[in-house]
């Protein structure tokens, strides 16, 4: 009897706290991981040589949300859009100063850049066709998943060179302030600071878009545009070369910071 006793006491017990269990909080985010999103084409994704100097360019503070969707220490490449092309960009200098602007803190960057892509392809439900990708609706996945470990800050966008054709320029500006809102929308914060960067001064054509890009702030609350000027290319008049890449970065932090600090 005294056995009988026991265990139903046991069982009593188990049932409690498995009760209790199931009214329990669910895990919050971190209010002290910080989170930006990476969007726009490859010069967002890095197509920079990496070399020594920057494949070592890492702290564990700063942390990237890797292809499987798993927080792992942020290094270069950071964006998985063309493996075989992947290389140093912007977003890791740019996590890096972050960090050291507010290091009580941890970042996490959530790469989803998709080389090639025109703003176009940056719509719900729209497909890039040389990688079969759903650039938008992809990072909109990734935006979530990574919300529910942080919470986010801002956003850094470098695309424009597929638009960059006087038929492809037109109506630029208006369609990345439906972006903006969008994504906004979906990060529940209107407010969101969105960091526009300037395309490379070395080609003309990239003109087409700068001359609207430098709109943005004007057009849209709560943007900046990070500059190019001094910026080269690595030698195809496309793609910065790792140290303008990583001066870049520098750049998206410093307008960044100026639009959290003055809200």
């Amino acid at each position: 009897m005294n056995l009988f006793r026991a265990r139903s006491r046991d069982l009593l017990f188990l049932i409690v706290i498995l009760i209790l269990a199931s009214f329990s909080k669910p895990e919050q985010p971190d209010p002290n991981f910080h989170l930006y999103l990476l969007v726009g084409q490859s010069n967002m994704a890095g197509r920079g040589t990496l070399t020594a100097e920057y494949r070592n360019l890492s702290q564990p503070n700063v942390m990237m949300l890797n292809k499987d969707g798993k927080w792992v220490e942020a290094s270069h490449p950071l964006h998985f859009d063309k493996p075989a092309r992947a290389g140093a960009g912007p977003g890791l200098m740019f996590g890096l100063e972050m960090a050291k602007a507010n290091p009580s803190v941890r970042i996490g960057l959530i790469p989803c850049a998709v080389g090639g892509t025109a703003i176009e392809s940056w719509e719900p439900g729209a497909m890039d066709s040389v990688t079969r990708k759903y650039p938008y609706d992809d990072a909109i996945a990734r935006l979530r998943l990574a919300m529910k470990s942080g919470v986010i800050k801002g956003i850094i966008w470098h695309q424009g060179e597929a638009n960059s054709r006087p038929e492809r320029a037109a109506g630029y500006l208006e369609k990345l302030e439906t972006l903006i809102g969008r994504l906004r929308e979906n990060a529940q914060d209107k407010n969101l600071p969105f960091v526009a960067g300037e395309l490379g001064r070395y080609r003309d054509t990239y003109q087409l878009v700068n001359d609207q890009l430098r709109l943005l702030p004007e057009k849209v609350k709560r943007t900046a545009l990070a500059s190019s000027e001094g910026l080269v290319h690595k030698g195809d008049k496309t793609h910065f070369d790792a140290a303008s890449a990583t001066e870049l970065g520098k750049r998206f932090a410093t307008q960044m910071i100026h639009l959290q600090q003055n809200k």
